[in-house]
């Protein structure tokens, strides 16, 4: 198949079907919310998904479901009569009453279902309840503590995660949802006759029956209304489900309308986030893509059409750190996998001009240079919500877990550039720790100044250091005191991740699960896995640096000062503030003495999680990437010796402290590769900002992949690229209205300019500023 691109606009050939769906876009964008209202964005930061509480765009037939309230009393009654089951069977009921009472919609401007119930409601009635109890009735009062302090402090954030799954989408694909079901029958007969079931083990499957058959139910519910239904559209979409019903997917429409629905049911519903749609969208999709057009069953335009609205739909949603999905991979035999697939996907992503859902491209050598120099003319077109990740850093980060060369080849990306091995392991992120906060405590001698809790340990009085070693000490001492607790009271709450909130869903599409006949995301997978992850590494280094500096070094001023004026916030100590931001030794630079203390810290951080086992039978895995905590750890994190003040933000990922690296991205990325990436078994990270005026042209083009080919060889995993002009970025500041479209690309995802803080818009424009062409 050919795909006719304009690489000067990076868009499809204008086709009638664009001119259809331009006319369906609208009403697209406010399926879920309305577009041409505010959007909650800090509600979204609370809960990563769900609708605003205003509901739907629009509204759904009244007759077809229950409303908002209805639907909120019946599963409180709900609640009330299962007090006494099994949770797994419990909840099943939960995700049968939704699916059996929500209202639904087949719409003439859309080819994808309306489900009305897709704010988690059961979360509130049941989930909630369960968490509430383990945490206060089931934890041991010393870890109920720890948590509590820990998170007001925000030495760390610790939670049960159920944000980072990814399904066996290849079973759902090969099966369908009657065959999951079937099969899952299959797996009770033949173990029952083994021995016979625990309760546990038949509530296991009976939860799976039963969320299944009311999936079933659902597609029949939906397939009947669309046969109701009058306009073009709902023929086919009748058609589709009717086929989904009954069997596994016929055609690249029925794997688009298949990957959404299961995404639907499982996040929005069941309240487990479905972090990639597809083991590859492109491979997931490419052979029936290719076989409908040898078939004639679609044409490439329709083909386009269906992708288009697919991906409108985590538009519209608007999933606060992004919808995930991933193209590219290497085969069996060394060969890319990019595909016709892939190519079509990037068109029409480009031609929308969206930015969720995201993406993430495999590369490795083989990966085809047109795919890389297409995805980098998006990203300097500031359409830049693509992550290129590097195969070749990971194979070693996960053949260093004990893993085989396929199980390494072969794994899935999942949220923001996190990996796992296909089909087999869940691996949960209940830690983020603050890698700055033990600074202060240091300096506090183990007291959080904020709260006035005693959070670290007591390492003395830092007046009483008389060298630096001494600091050095002091300051892991207090860092293995956090660390050390966030570990075991993860490994305690973690057992009850399928008390909280079991997940039938997941359970039977994993033959793992079906295998242990355990909950597929608590204890069932294969390798059933905890990633802790880290915000602030580079604040920490320099603020070491800096205290070496100052005061071992140049000896401009003593501990005791640089307390006084850490407790003043740099209040009348600016001068010394000054110094400290104008230090030589700044992280991302190629300092050589930096350097050695970044990788020394790096190391000591891998070495202390890896391969530690976990509550679950699996183990800890190590992440350098940091989430939207470098925001939200900030009010809560002291004034630290790098010169940076209370609330300021957080240096994000495997990066520089914002506006510090001043020597270039070589000498940056030089810096970060002494990290040792593949020590990261979890994901690791580059954030990158090269000037607009470095990116123009085919030597544009070069630079950026240079930058790209730099990385991959040096064992890097993870690297994303903003491309600005300092002007534009002044301008926007002051604009705002201008620059409504503007893109910037944060920790993970991509938010719009105006969404931003003023201070979080100060700290790209900083950055700009240094950054060298």
């Amino acid at each position: 198949m050919k795909i006719n691109m304009n690489m000067d606009t990076g868009t499809a050939m204008a086709s009638n079907m664009w001119v259809a769906f331009d006319k369906d876009r609208e009403h697209l964008e406010s399926k879920y919310h309305k577009a041409n209202e505010p959007f909650d964005i800090k509600a979204q930061q609370r809960r990563y998904l769900h609708r605003n509480a205003k509901g739907n765009g629009y509204e759904f037939d009244p007759t077809t479901g229950l409303s908002d309230e209805e639907m909120e009393k019946g599963l409180e009654a709900l609640y009330s009569s299962l007090k006494d089951a099994p949770h797994s069977v419990a909840k099943a009921r939960a995700v049968e009453y939704v699916l059996d009472h929500t209202r639904i919609d087949v719409n003439a401007q859309d080819y994808f279902i309306g489900i009305y119930s897709w704010g988690r409601v059961i979360q509130k009635p049941f989930v909630d309840k369960w968490h509430h109890e383990v945490f206060t009735e089931k934890l041991p009062p010393e870890t109920r503590s720890f948590v509590e302090k820990a998170n007001k402090a925000c030495t760390m954030d610790i939670y049960m995660d159920y944000d980072h799954s990814v399904p066996s989408w290849d079973s759902i694909f090969s099966l369908g949802f009657r065959g999951i079901l079937e099969r899952a029958e299959q797996y009770r007969e033949r173990n029952s006759k083994i021995a016979p079931l625990t309760p546990e083990q038949e509530a296991y499957f009976d939860s799976i029956s039963i969320a299944y058959n009311a999936i079933l139910r659902f597609l029949n519910r939906v397939y009947e209304y669309a046969l109701t239904c009058k306009h073009d559209k709902a023929k086919k979409v009748a058609a589709c489900i009717k086929r989904l019903h009954d069997g596994k997917p016929q055609n690249t429409y029925d794997m688009l309308q298949l990957i959404f629905l299961y995404h639907m049911f499982s996040e929005t519903i069941d309240c487990l986030q479905t972090r990639s749609l597809g083991h590859g969208l492109d491979a997931a999709l490419y052979p029936y893509f290719q076989n409908d057009l040898q078939n004639k069953t679609y044409t490439e335009e329709e083909l386009h059409e269906y992708i288009a609205y697919f991906l409108m739909q985590f538009s519209a949603m608007g999933s606060f750190a992004g919808q995930p999905f991933y193209m590219g991979g290497t085969g069996e035999k060394g060969e890319s996998l990019i595909n016709d697939a892939s190519y079509a996907l990037l068109d029409v992503y480009d031609r929308l001009g969206i930015f969720n859902p995201k993406i993430q491209i495999k590369v490795n050598y083989n990966t085809p240079q047109k795919i890389i120099d297409k995805a980098m003319d998006m990203i300097r077109r500031n359409h830049n919500s693509l992550v290129f990740v590097c195969e070749p850093g990971i194979y070693k980060a996960m053949m260093s877990e004990g893993l085989t060369y396929t199980e390494a080849r072969t794994f899935d990306l999942k949220g923001c550039y996190d990996w796992a091995v296909r089909g087999c392991e869940t691996s949960t992120m209940p830690i983020w720790l603050n890698d700055l906060k033990p600074m202060p405590l240091v300096f506090n001698n183990g007291v959080d100044t904020i709260t006035g809790e005693t959070v670290g340990m007591k390492t003395g009085e830092v007046e009483s250091f008389k060298t630096f070693d001494d600091f050095y000490h002091a300051f892991i001492a207090q860092y293995e005191y956090v660390h050390d607790g966030a570990m075991q009271a993860a490994n305690t709450f973690e057992k009850y991740l399928d008390y909280v909130s079991p997940v039938s869903l997941f359970s039977g599409a994993s033959e793992s699960s079906l295998q242990k006949m355990k909950d597929g995301y608590a204890y069932g997978s294969k390798y059933n896995n905890t990633a802790i992850l880290h915000t602030g590494f580079a604040n920490a280094v320099d603020s070491l640096m800096a205290v070496k500096y100052l005061v071992f070094d140049q000896k401009v001023t003593t501990l005791a000062e640089l307390k006084l004026a850490l407790e003043k916030d740099w209040v009348g100590y600016e001068k010394l503030r000054q110094q400290a931001l104008k230090c030589p030794h700044k992280f991302g630079n190629n300092d050589p003495e930096t350097d050695i203390y970044a990788a020394g810290f790096s190391r000591y951080i891998a070495m202390k999680e890896n391969m530690m086992p976990n509550g679950r039978g699996g183990f800890y895995k190590s992440a350098m990437h940091g989430f939207y905590r470098y925001i939200w750890f900030a009010p809560s994190t002291e004034a630290t010796p790098d010169g940076r003040k209370k609330g300021d933000e957080l240096s994000k990922n495997a990066s520089p402290v914002m506006g510090m690296d001043k020597q270039g991205v070589t000498a940056l990325i030089h810096s970060v590769m002494k990290m040792e990436p593949s020590l990261y078994t979890e994901d690791f990270c580059l954030d990158v900002m090269l000037h607009s005026s470095a990116c123009e042209g085919s030597d544009g083009l070069a630079a950026m992949n240079a930058v790209l080919q730099t990385y991959m060889k040096s064992d890097g995993m993870a690297i994303q690229f903003n491309v600005f002009s300092l002007d534009t970025l002044y301008d926007a500041k002051d604009h705002p209205e201008k620059y409504k479209n503007l893109q910037v690309r944060v920790c993970g995802w991509n938010v719009l300019w105006n969404n931003l803080s003023r201070a979080e818009q100060e700290n790209y424009i900083l950055r700009c500023e240094n950054v060298k062409d």
